[in-house]
C-alpha cells in the first residue's frame, strides 16, 4: 500500500496541483487545469475540509444507486484528516471534469458556521454514499464556488473573511437540502437498509453477544449494512424519525418490558442481561423513554 501523503496547508494543495496561492485558508481548484500527475494511485490526507464535485460518477460503489438517481455528476464532502484515495482506474484526465473547494478549519473558527460544522454529517459519510446531482442542482452548487472563488480573488480586507464563509455556508445548506431530496429518491432501497438494521439488531439481541459486549453501536450496525455510521443515522433519521441510536434503544426498552412483564427477574438482573454494565444506567434510560422506572413498570403491568 501507498504511503499517505500529508497536506497540511492550502498553499500545499496549490502546490500539489501546481496552482496559485490566493487566499491561505481556502482556495477552489478546476479540476480540468490539474496536471496529469496527479493522476497516479495516490493516498492523500488534508488537514482541511474538502467538497469535491466530478461530473462522472465513481464505479466503486458498495451501496447501489437505482435507476432513479441522477447521472450528471457526483459530489463528496471530505472533513480533515481523512484519506482520500486517487485511483488511477478512474481519475482519467477526460474524465476530470468539475471543481474542488478546500477550506482550513481557522477559515471558520470563532464564527456561527465553526459552531454548525458538526451537524453537516455528510462530511463523514463514505466515498459510496455521494450525493449524485441534478443539472439544476450542480448548476446552483456552481454559482456558489464561482461566488466563493471571486471573493478569493480580492484583496483580503475586513469584509473577506464574513462574505467567504457566508458562501461556504450557503453551499453546504444547499448540500444539505440536496441530501434530503436524495434520501426521498432513495426510498426503495432506504427500506431495504431499515429492514436489514431491524434484522441485525434483533439477531444481536437474540445471540449471546449481547451478554458478552453489550448493547451493539451505531457502528456496529453501520458496518453490517455497508455504510457509514452517520449516513446510516441520517438514513433511518429521515425514514422513521428515529436515529441509529434511538433504534438500538427502542429495542432494548421494548425487549425489557418483556423481561419485565414475563419474568420475575430483579433489576439488576434485568440490566446485565440486556448488556449494561451499571444497572443505574440501565434504569435511567428506561425512565427517560417510557416516563417510569423498570420497578414501576412491572407494578403497573
Amino acid at each position: 500500500m501507498k504511503p499517505i501523503m500529508q497536506l497540511h496547508s492550502i498553499s500545499e494543495i496549490n502546490n500539489f496541483v501546481q496552482g496559485v496561492t490566493k487566499h491561505p485558508l481556502a482556495a477552489v481548484i478546476d479540476f480540468s487545469k490539474i496536471d496529469e500527475h496527479i493522476h497516479e494511485d495516490i493516498r492523500v490526507s488534508c488537514n482541511f475540509y474538502a467538497i469535491m464535485f466530478k461530473n462522472y460518477c465513481a464505479n466503486k460503489i458498495r451501496y447501489g444507486r437505482k435507476l432513479y438517481d441522477f447521472q450528471e455528476g457526483s459530489l463528496i464532502c471530505i472533513a480533515p484528516r481523512q484519506v482520500m484515495t486517487m485511483d488511477s482506474d478512474i481519475e482519467k484526465k477526460d474524465d476530470m471534469v468539475g471543481w474542488g473547494l478546500f477550506f482550513h478549519p481557522d477559515l471558520v473558527r470563532g464564527t456561527t458556521l465553526g459552531s454548525k460544522m458538526k451537524d453537516y454529517t455528510f462530511f463523514s459519510y463514505e466515498t459510496s454514499e455521494a450525493l449524485h446531482l441534478s443539472e439544476k442542482e450542480k448548476q446552483t452548487l456552481l454559482d456558489c464556488v464561482l461566488k466563493i472563488q471571486s471573493e478569493l480573488e480580492e484583496n483580503i480586507d475586513t469584509y473577506s473573511q464574513n462574505l467567504i464563509v457566508s458562501n461556504i455556508e450557503v453551499l453546504l445548506n444547499y448540500c444539505s437540502r440536496y441530501y434530503g431530496r436524495q434520501f426521498i429518491t432513495r426510498k426503495n432501497s432506504n427500506r431495504d437498509v431499515i429492514s436489514q438494521v431491524e434484522k441485525v439488531i434483533q439477531q444481536y439481541f437474540d445471540s449471546d453477544i449481547l451478554k458478552e459486549k453489550g448493547l451493539p453501536t451505531v457502528s456496529y450496525l453501520a458496518e453490517k449494512v455497508n455504510l457509514s455510521p452517520n449516513y446510516l443515522s441520517d438514513l433511518l433519521k429521515k425514514e422513521t424519525g428515529r436515529n441509529g441510536q434511538d433504534h438500538i434503544h427502542y429495542y432494548v426498552i421494548e425487549e425489557a418490558k418483556n423481561i419485565l412483564r414475563n419474568t420475575d427477574k430483579s433489576i439488576s438482573e434485568i440490566a446485565y442481561l440486556l448488556g449494561f454494565e451499571y444497572p443505574q444506567y440501565f434504569s435511567r434510560l428506561f425512565k427517560q423513554k417510557t416516563g417510569c422506572t423498570p420497578q414501576q413498570f412491572r407494578n403497573l403491568n
